[in-house]
């Protein structure tokens, strides 16, 4: 079973993008993201009301990284401390060698690339670092601009699941994605 430790906390950089630990100083930003009706809405969970309710979200992603249970960093362009999104992965599966990854980003940046290049990435550590077998990616079967940044990754469809997540007094399909370590 893979055992993971996110201590120290890996910093990551692409070309133009610095993957690093997300600190209460990006409350703004974690606020202006989660507050968001149009970032959050292929996202089934409640938007953050306050500075409180996002200090809170940061307080849980930090407590995920010193527990090693999941790891998500803040997307920044390099030399902008400016937090632009957020990816990371969840519901890690050590006995089953697999992770989920999630992201989200501020819509002005939508369409530049920003994501294709984290999830890229993300996806070589994920492989090389963590010793994934596998990563899964679960979106709303509307999100079409997620869908192609994972087609456009190599994520492969694996599942339509109908009506299986209840929120918010209604039943939601949710698609699973997957891609498998090269051989």
């Amino acid at each position: 079973m893979l055992e993971f430790n996110f201590t120290p906390f890996p910093v990551i950089e692409t070309e133009r993008l610095l993957l690093r630990r997300i600190t209460n100083d990006d409350v703004n930003e974690v606020f202006e993201l989660r507050s968001n009706p149009e970032t959050m809405k292929y996202i089934p969970r409640p938007l953050v009301k306050n500075a409180e309710d996002a200090l809170a979200h940061i307080a849980m992603i930090d407590d995920k990284i010193v527990t090693n249970v999941g790891i998500n960093w803040g997307i920044t362009l390099k030399g902008k401390p400016k937090l632009l999104g957020i990816i990371g992965y969840y519901r890690m599966q050590p006995e089953n060698y697999r992770a989920e990854i999630g992201y989200m980003l501020l819509p002005e940046f939508h369409g530049k690339g920003v994501i294709p290049e984290a999830v890229n990435r993300l996806i070589k550590y994920g492989f090389g670092d963590l010793k994934l077998h596998s990563i899964e990616a679960v979106i709303d079967p509307e999100n079409f601009a997620s869908e192609k940044v994972l087609q456009k990754c190599g994520f492969v469809k694996e599942a339509h699941f109908k009506e299986s997540e209840f929120y918010e007094g209604r039943f939601l399909d949710k698609v699973i994605y997957s891609l498998l370590e090269p051989k």
